[in-house]
């Protein structure tokens, strides 16, 4: 029988889970004592006792989720790249793969550490990045908790610990450096429901393949061609946008507009995930998926608005795969349209020039207001080690941003090898660049002196958010983790000229998964 590498084997649909929450305080001398702990046990001597875990995990069930959730969609193509991440948790052997399995369980762990420079800035606002600041360090940890329920029917369920802090509360550069952080007020962990959602799958005909066993993945026979309706919280990101090189900021990139389609306002809260439906058509050709999901009541706000007539986001997004020049390509084209309670810049900025007071998007919400953008995302092989991937996207910038963070327009590109060339074939090298800009109308409010939710400095001097990244993932295959050290290179944070930097940020990941 032919011996498969773990990212080629036939079937394979590791999918890209993203997106946690707060952190724990760096000042922690149990927590960083654990950094120091040798062998195995570095990734569970953590100050939070983990089979608490599963005892709220039983309890959350029974209750009212109060966060946010994760949860993937069948990932298109089926089978990824070779330079896709090369980390896997540990899978049950299935010696008889035509038979599903009943249950899974996994476990993911990720810290990350992370500085800047100091800056000399001629003025500051409330949301500007901190022109001095100590290093800030994120942490979370996840159960992946899945059951088959009937034919094609199976519940995910993941209960998730979380806290630290990001650089300045995670304000001050639009494309922000750490996709494992958000604005989370409290730096104490937190243990929230991560996810819990249902996925029926209808096929479509009578081929199948075999998935593996995986995180939110059920060992056994899928349907190459079927139908799939998921309900339940998750993020949209999840379904939607995904790339194989550049997605996860747990195992790739850092950078919020690396990650996602910067200009993609998704429905979220300010964990990142919702509450909602998605429907998927999927071919080993191609793709057809579209969801409406809820949107939070304020601005990056902690809580869903569930008043669906007058608050709702609908996506819809078509996958293509196919093989130039021998090598495996797939683009993706999403569109994207919100409905909420937002302001109008124009409306804001209109009323402060009437009261001579600073322009606030508070003081003029309205209902019904939208916002409506697309996003272009590709990826290619170039070679069997080397991938190429690129993202364009845009949205109409004329009411605020909601949810993710505040770019009208983004674009980009960006490389992704394995370690084969230097005997290192499970490490991952990655580089990249981005451009971030804003709207007319987004800009005009923020050179007034309004305040978003992630940028603000009381002026501003326009020009674009140009942001570099480079990491290298250091595989530890005996342990399923990898450290990764990273660096970013942010000029014209919060797209302000007179505070070019450049921001010099430096980091370290530790990411595990069993």
């Amino acid at each position: 029988m032919a011996s498969w590498p773990a990212w080629e084997k036939p079937g394979r649909q590791r999918l890209l889970l993203r997106r946690p929450s707060c952190f724990i305080h760096r000042s922690s001398a149990r927590f960083v004592a654990v950094l120091r702990a040798p062998g195995p046990a570095l990734f569970f001597l953590i100050p939070l006792k983990l089979p608490l875990l599963l005892l709220a995990g039983a309890l959350l069930l029974a209750g009212r989720a109060a966060a946010q959730v994760t949860p993937p969609g069948t990932a298109t193509p089926a089978t990824p790249p070779n330079a896709a991440p090369a980390q896997e948790p540990a899978h049950q052997p299935n010696d008889t793969p035509e038979q599903p399995r009943n249950w899974s369980l996994h476990f993911q762990q990720t810290l990350i550490d992370q500085w800047h420079n100091d800056l000399r800035t001629p003025y500051a606002g409330d949301y500007s990045l901190a022109d001095r600041e100590s290093a800030k360090l994120s942490f979370t940890s996840t159960l992946f908790i899945g059951r088959r329920l009937w034919r094609g029917a199976a519940v995910y369920f993941n209960p998730e610990v979380a806290g630290g802090s990001g650089l300045s509360g995670a304000r001050g550069i639009a494309g922000f450096v750490n996709g494992e952080t958000f604005r989370i007020g409290d730096p104490a962990p937190n243990l929230y429901l991560a996810r819990l959602y249902l996925r029926q799958t209808f096929a479509l005909g009578p081929n199948t393949e075999a998935d593996e066993d995986d995180l939110n993945q059920l060992a056994g026979p899928r349907p190459t061609r079927y139908l799939a309706v998921n309900l339940g919280k998750f993020s949209t990101a999840d379904f939607f946008d995904q790339n194989s090189y550049s997605h996860d900021p747990r195992t790739q990139f850092l950078n919020w507009s690396l990650m996602s389609a910067g200009a993609w306002d998704y429905a979220a809260n300010t964990r990142g995930y919702t509450v909602g439906g998605v429907l998927e058509y999927v071919t080993p050709g191609f793709a057809l998926r579209f969801g409406s999901t809820l949107m939070p009541t304020t601005a990056n706000g902690p809580d869903l608005d569930f008043h669906y007539g007058t608050a709702h986001a609908e996506t819809a997004e078509l996958t293509k795969t196919y093989r130039l020049g021998g090598r495996q390509g797939t683009v993706r084209a999403l569109g994207f349209r919100n409905v909420a309670a937002m302001a109008s810049y124009r409306t804001a900025v209109a009323l402060a020039r009437y009261t001579g007071e600073q322009p606030s998007t508070e003081a003029v919400r309205s209902a019904h207001h939208t916002k409506m953008g697309f996003g272009l995302n590709a990826e290619q092989e170039l070679t069997k080690e080397v991938g190429l991937f690129a993202r364009v996207s845009y949205n109409d910038g004329r009411n605020e941003t909601w949810a993710f963070t505040e770019i009208d327009q983004s674009a980009s590109l960006g490389l992704v090898s394995t370690g084969a060339r230097w005997q290192r074939p499970d490490d991952r090298l990655g580089a990249a660049v981005v451009l971030n800009g804003l709207s007319p109308e987004h800009r005009a409010y923020l050179a007034a002196g309004g305040y978003g939710f992630i940028v603000g400095d009381g002026a501003l001097n326009y020009g674009l958010e140009s942001i570099g990244e480079v990491y290298y993932s250091i595989s530890l295959p005996r342990y399923h983790a990898a450290i990764s050290p990273d660096y970013q290179l942010v000029i014209n944070p919060a797209y302000n000229k007179d505070r070019s930097g450049p921001v010099h940020v430096v980091a370290v990941r530790l990411h595990v998964e069993f």
